[in-house]
C-alpha cells in the first residue's frame, strides 16, 4: 500500500497542466520583427558594406574602380584632412554645450512651470521642423547680415571684440566666421536637445522635490541632488542627438561659413560630387563614424547611465 501524498505533492497534482504555445505562436514575434530587420539590411547594412568596399578601391571614374584592398587611403585621408576633423568636433561640441545650456532651462520650464501652456510651448519647440532645414539655415544669413540689427547690437555691447580675440569672428563681420556656423548648428539642433530633456524631466515625481524641501534643502541643492541626477538620461540622449548629426553636418558650414570654416562633411560632399574621388570619400565617412563611435562609447560610460530616453 503506497504512502499518502504530502501537501506539496497534492498541490502540484492539483495544478492544471502547462500547455506550451505552438510553434506558430512562438514565431509571431519574429515575423513582426522581420520588416524592420529587412529594412535595416537593405537601407543600412548593405550600403555600409558597399561603402566599405568602395573605401579600399583604386581607379578613377573614367577607368572604373576596382577593389585592391588599398587601406593606405584611410591614412592619407586622415593625415590630409585632420584639421577638418578637429574643426568639426570642435564646432559640434560647442553647439552641443550651447544647446544644453539653452535647452535645459526651457525643458525645465515646460516640465514643471508651464501648466496649461505646456502643449503650446512644445509645439513652438518643434515648430522649426515645419520648414525645410535649408530654409532655416538661409534665414540665419539674413539675421547675421553685415550691418544688420544683430551685428549692430553685438558691436554696441563690444561682444564682437571678445569673439574676434577668440578667433570666432573677423572684425565687425559675423557671416563666414566660426561663430555663424556654431549659431546655425545650435539653432538647427536645439529641438533635439529640448525634447529628450523634457521627457526625462517630466518623468520625475514632484513629491521628491517636496521631500527635499521638507528636509530643508535649498532649491539649488534640490536641483543638484535630485533633479539633475534624475534627468541624466535626458541629458545623455539630448547631447548624443545633437553632437552626432552636428559633427557630420555640412549645410551650416556651406551656407554660413567660408573655406576657413569647412567641416569634414563639406569635404566628404566635395569628394563625392565634385572631385569624384569615391574611395577617399568613403574612407573619410568611416573614419568619422569610428571617431564618433569611440567618443560616444566613452561618454556614455563616463556619464554613468545607459537608461536613455
Amino acid at each position: 500500500m503506497s504512502a499518502p501524498a504530502t501537501p506539496a505533492q497534492a498541490a502540484v497534482a492539483a495544478e492544471p497542466p502547462v500547455h506550451k504555445p505552438s510553434l506558430r505562436k512562438r514565431l509571431v514575434p519574429y515575423w513582426l520583427l522581420l520588416p524592420g530587420i529587412l529594412w535595416l539590411l537593405v537601407f543600412f547594412v548593405l550600403p555600409m558594406i558597399y561603402q566599405a568596399s568602395t573605401s579600399v578601391q583604386t581607379g578613377s571614374l573614367e577607368e572604373g574602380f576596382k577593389v585592391t584592398w588599398h587601406f593606405q587611403t584611410y591614412w592619407d585621408a586622415l593625415t590630409e584632412y585632420y584639421p577638418q576633423f578637429l574643426r568639426s568636433l570642435l564646432y559640434a561640441g560647442t553647439a552641443t554645450v550651447l544647446c544644453l545650456l539653452l535647452g535645459y532651462p526651457l525643458a525645465y520650464l515646460i516640465a514643471f512651470k508651464a501648466g496649461r501652456w505646456r502643449n503650446l510651448l512644445l509645439v513652438l519647440v518643434i515648430a522649426p521642423f515645419f520648414t525645410s532645414f535649408l530654409i532655416r539655415t538661409l534665414a540665419w544669413k539674413t539675421i547675421l547680415a553685415d550691418g544688420g540689427p544683430v551685428v549692430g547690437v553685438l558691436n554696441t555691447l563690444h561682444v564682437l571684440d571678445v569673439t574676434s580675440w577668440l578667433g570666432m569672428t573677423q572684425g565687425d563681420r559675423v557671416l563666414a566666421t566660426p561663430l555663424a556656423v556654431v549659431c546655425g548648428l545650435t539653432y538647427n539642433f536645439l529641438p533635439f536637445m529640448i525634447l529628450p530633456l523634457y521627457t526625462s524631466l517630466e518623468r520625475i515625481d514632484t513629491r521628491l522635490h517636496e521631500a527635499a524641501g521638507d528636509l530643508y534643502a535649498r532649491p539649488s541643492t534640490t536641483f543638484r541632488k535630485v533633479t539633475f541626477p534624475l534627468s541624466m538620461p535626458g541629458v545623455v540622449s539630448g547631447t548624443l542627438l545633437t553632437f552626432i548629426p552636428a559633427s557630420g553636418d555640412y549645410v551650416n558650414a556651406e551656407l554660413l561659413g567660408s573655406t576657413d570654416t569647412r567641416m569634414i562633411g563639406n569635404v566628404i560632399q566635395s569628394q563625392y560630387l565634385r572631385i569624384l574621388d569615391y574611395p577617399t570619400a568613403a574612407a573619410l565617412s568611416f573614419i568619422l563614424m569610428a571617431i564618433v563611435l569611440i567618443m560616444v562609447t566613452i561618454y556614455i560610460r563616463r556619464a554613468g547611465t545607459e537608461d536613455l530616453v
